[in-house]
């Protein structure tokens, strides 16, 4: 028992120590820091809107209860200050004739309450203001104004950030591994990507980038250099049919990055490939992304993706998310190089025949003349 928890400690260990730094993780969140921005800072302000639906749940309920609690205490101390100066508060002994600003204002608790009444329009009953003083008047006409400013904002910006397409995209899932194997006779990259909900995605698009560190003729080091990736989905390209999972490839060819990789040097090969679908949300026409990412120790070669789509007996159409990610074994080459020479010396010994070709013997005659 020991022994085998040491095994396991000591890979752990080695896995950790292995693990490689990612731009992108698997669920899409971007790892990456933001140093020295000094005063631009400011700007996220000035773009309140965004900032406000970009932040996280527990800070916006926090500001939304701070903001209605806030402007309810405030404009309570204002009419608890409109009370003070008029004397209408009890302590100061008002005549019977005496005609408050507010009735029934007896201290700050029942101005909170005044407050929260004039700013959500509960309805006036027990306190009401009179018609005595311009001042009363103002200070509701603004609080009313203000109040439907605050509600519309915090309440908009609650419903922006519920309804935002970056939660359907969480439904759109992609293969754990990649996987290289040839498909139509050509050395290809898989992923596999399914929809999880039956609404559709309208005008998808899939593509890819490839993230290395690069070193210009110049010397110059550029860490994240991308390379644009091209995928191809065999119901085509643009506006994917995506009700069932589908395979992407992209061909491994003499101007694939992966040309020059093989599959004893791939895991010693420093790169993150990200993938993104793009695509319109059906319910509500808001555009979305799916993005997701692969190191060398994710992407398999010699494999291929386990069957995932069945018919039923009763004719329906079946998807098993069992074997989504589940890989089979499969005879490979180990480059794309050695490949397309297999390809090329395939040529070299193949012959063909033209039938129209007919061979004419010519007699040689041993006599020359002169």
């Amino acid at each position: 028992m020991f022994n085998y928890l040491r095994k396991r400690f000591s890979r752990h260990i080695r896995e950790r120590s292995r693990r490689r730094a990612r731009l992108v993780s698997k669920d899409g969140r971007c790892n990456i820091e933001f140093g020295n921005v000094g005063q631009s800072r400011f700007v996220f302000l000035i773009d309140i809107w965004t900032t406000i639906l970009d932040l996280r749940w527990r800070y916006k309920m926090t500001i939304f209860i701070s903001a209605f609690l806030g402007s309810w205490f405030l404009f309570g101390l204002l009419w608890y200050v409109v009370a003070y100066i008029h004397k209408d508060l009890p302590e100061f002994n008002p005549s019977i004739n005496h005609t408050p600003c507010v009735e029934n204002i007896n201290g700050l608790t029942s101005a909170f309450l005044f407050s929260l009444e004039t700013q959500v329009t509960i309805g006036y009953g027990f306190r009401c203001v009179t018609e005595q003083c311009a001042t009363a008047i103002f200070l509701l006409i603004f609080q009313s104004i203000l109040g439907v400013i605050i509600n519309s904002f915090m309440c908009g910006a609650i419903l922006a950030k519920i309804s935002r397409s970056k939660n359907r995209a969480k439904t759109i899932t992609f293969s754990k591994n990649a996987v290289i194997s040839k498909r139509g006779g050509k050395l290809c990259l898989l992923i596999r990507v399914a929809n999880l909900r039956k609404s559709l995605l309208i005008g998808s698009h899939i593509y890819g980038k490839l993230l290395k560190t690069t070193i210009t003729p110049e010397g110059e080091t550029i860490i994240l250099d991308q390379v644009n990736i091209e995928f191809i989905v065999d119901a085509g390209n643009e506006n994917l049919f995506f009700i069932s999972p589908l395979t992407i490839y992209h061909i491994i060819d003499k101007n694939s990055p992966f040309f020059h990789m093989a599959a004893e040097t791939i895991l010693q090969q420093d790169f993150e490939l990200v993938v993104f679908l793009d695509g319109t949300v059906e319910a509500t026409s808001a555009t979305c992304q799916v993005r997701t990412s692969y190191i060398p120790e994710e992407v398999l070669w010699g494999y291929r993706f386990a069957p995932i789509v069945s018919k039923t007996k009763e004719g329906k159409y079946r998807v098993d998310f069992q074997n989504f990610s589940k890989t089979v074994a499969v005879e490979t080459p180990h480059c794309a190089f050695c490949l397309y020479n297999e390809k090329a010396k395939a040529k070299e010994k193949k012959g063909y025949d033209n039938p129209g070709f007919v061979l004419s013997e010519v007699s040689e005659t041993s006599d020359t003349k002169m």
